[in-house]
């Protein structure tokens, strides 16, 4: 009886240091994974509702880009900005695209003539991309993840 108790024990302690180092292995695993993640590069870009998001990334990108560029643009076309001739008429615009599909604007680049200029300039941009369709944000390994955009916007010189 005794020895059946000790033989009994014994396994029990060997099963619990069995657990133990598998834990330790899938936390080692699990740690080289997110080593080897690409945190810069996303799997699937933000989605507009008529995005298909059945299209390679590629597609996912560029309809990104041409709905984010077509809305922008419409929100322009209802001021009558005029910029003199001489003054860089691009401008690049740095949105940030949270895990809630929310934008928000982190930088607006452009020549200081268009801000002397067009001094709601900023403004009229921010307000656009804030009025923006409903967005599914992008995805990193099926997750919603934030990602930022540069878009360069060119303006009509006379």
């Amino acid at each position: 009886m005794k020895y059946l108790l000790v033989v009994l024990f014994s396994g029990l302690l060997v099963s619990c240091n069995l657990f133990a180092s598998k834990e330790k292995k899938m936390r080692k695993l699990v740690e080289q994974e997110m080593r080897d993640i690409n945190w810069n590069d996303i799997d699937s870009y933000p989605l507009f509702g008529n995005c298909d998001e059945t299209q390679t990334k590629k597609g996912q990108r560029e309809c990104f880009e041409q709905e984010v560029l077509l809305h922008c643009s419409r929100s322009l076309k209802e001021f009558e900005f005029v910029l003199l001739s001489g003054t860089n008429p691009t401008v690049q615009v740095d949105f940030l695209v949270d895990q809630d599909g929310q934008i928000s604007v982190l930088d607006i680049q452009k020549d200081a003539a268009i801000d002397s200029q067009m001094p709601e300039f900023d403004q009229i941009i921010t307000q656009s991309l804030k009025n923006m369709p409903p967005l599914a944000p992008a995805l990193k390994r099926g997750i919603p993840v934030k990602a930022k955009f540069r878009i360069p916007i060119i303006l009509n010189t006379e």
